[in-house]
């Protein structure tokens, strides 16, 4: 007997018992919808981390922040100075590694008045015009203010679609969207123009949305429908680091320095909020990271009152969340095709139970023993392949449940891996399920075989 002969018996095995074949299935189908379901939620995940990631700079970004001075150095604390313009020229000049520099003098809740509404932005700070590709932005409407803007100190600024919305209008309630270039706005009292606007920001499952949205006005004219948001509102319903894109105000560092900190600062020396720096090769961080450090110490005469924060540190978190993400949801998964695979064998045990005269009759006819325990090894992988293809029929529905109750931004994703992976494994334990039961089959005395009654 064949394969394919054998594999025909076992189906037609498995039809004669139609709900107990089913009850048997079960297991593996809850085991592979699980593991297709689980695989595809960290991937989503995965894929919105990364996402967020690139859209703050990528791994070639090095902040530099003000610190506490450490313990040792505590008696040196009244002559910390933290971040300055002072570290800008030194990194300039003695970083050969560092390829960018973007002071930020930040605005401490800041806020912006504009046809009698208020709105207090995520970040509102003074910045350098190289501030635009170091932070990825996109300017979607006007210009980026220059280096002539900063030095005469001009009263201008560049915004966020959130901010826009806040101050004049979303699209989605105007039904238009507004560009208010050229418009005056008041950053705690100070009147500023705004010269340019940045795109909106949003994450692939966002503007798939947004797309959708705007299609269904053409699907169905004559019913109301509702905005699922996304246009430009750049509310906190998104990805947070999207959302804080959007709720970005630029002005120039020097304006910044001019109109709101310089009579607040006991220095002359300008101190910033934080300093981004950007190198040409990551491998080289840890290299660039003591470059950096040395320039520091030295213009800060050895007191250690800044910190550095890497991008690199959050793609190891995002790696260590996604590798464990997937070890938990494998070990449940992989605990549901155990069960579906004992279950298998209680079956098949069952199955040769009631069997044993058949079995018999077919020794006795010249059926061989490697015979007898082939066909039901076929029939044990018969069940799990039946399972596992219901189970990745199962994971597609599965999946588009959890995507409406999950509270994730991020669509899952099922990929063919974890697809092959899950079917891969349901045929492997039903090939061991089926081991001993076929050995038992394959073991029996004909002659005892066909007295049983």
């Amino acid at each position: 007997m064949n394969f394919w002969e054998s594999f025909q018996l076992g189906l037609r095995e498995i039809w004669a018992h139609k709900f107990r074949s089913l009850l048997t299935m079960l297991g593996i189908i809850l085991g592979v919808s699980s593991l297709v379901a689980m695989s595809a939620l960290v991937k989503g995940m995965e894929r919105g981390a990364k996402e967020a990631l690139i859209a703050v700079g990528g791994l070639q970004k090095i902040r530099v922040e003000p610190a506490e001075v450490p313990a040792e150095q505590q008696h040196l604390r009244d002559q910390a100075v933290g971040v300055t313009m002072k570290d800008v020229q030194a990194l300039r000049h003695s970083a050969p590694l560092v390829t960018d520099l973007s002071p930020e003098m930040r605005l401490p809740n800041a806020t912006l008045t504009a046809n009698g509404k208020h709105f207090r932005p995520f970040i509102c700070a003074g910045v350098w015009p190289i501030a635009l590709p170091m932070s990825e932005h996109v300017l979607a409407h006007g210009r980026m203010f220059n280096e002539i803007d900063d030095e005469q100190a001009r009263s201008v600024c560049v915004i966020g679609t959130a901010t826009r919305d806040e101050l004049f209008g979303s699209p989605e309630e105007l039904g238009h969207e507004v560009i208010p270039i050229g418009e005056t706005i008041l950053i705690n009292r100070q009147p500023f123009t705004i010269i340019g606007l940045f795109q909106h920001y949003e994450s692939e499952q966002q503007r798939k949305e947004r797309e959708l949205a705007q299609l269904e006005p053409k699907r169905a004219p004559t019913g109301p429908t509702r905005s699922r948001g996304g246009g430009g509102g750049g509310r906190r319903g998104g990805n947070f680091v999207f959302w804080l894109k959007n709720a970005s105000v630029f002005l120039p560092l020097n304006t910044v320095w001019i109109k709101f900190r310089s009579g607040l600062a006991a220095s002359p020396d300008p101190r910033l909020s934080t300093l981004e720096l950007k190198i040409a090769d990551v491998e080289r961080m840890n290299v660039a990271l003591q470059q950096i450090r040395n320039v520091l110490m030295s213009t800060h005469q050895g007191i250690e009152d800044f910190s550095f924060r890497t991008q690199e540190e959050w793609a190891e978190n995002i790696n260590t969340f996604i590798r464990n993400a997937r070890l938990s949801g494998g070990i449940i998964a992989g605990i549901s095709l155990l069960v579906g695979g004992i279950g298998i064998m209680n079956i098949m045990l069952a199955s040769i139970s009631g069997r044993i005269r058949e079995i018999g009759i077919r020794k006795a006819v010249g059926a061989g023993t490697g015979d007898i325990f082939f066909q039901i090894l076929v029939e044990s992988v018969a069940i799990a392949i039946l399972g596992g293809l219901v189970g990745l029929a199962a994971s597609y529905g599965l999946v588009r449940i959890i995507s409406q109750l999950s509270p994730t931004e991020n669509t899952p994703v099922i990929t063919v891996t974890a697809m092959v992976l899950a079917f891969g494994s349901s045929v492997g334990i039903g090939i061991l399920a089926g081991l001993f039961p076929a050995f038992k089959a394959a073991r029996l005395d004909p002659i005892e075989a066909l007295r049983y009654e």
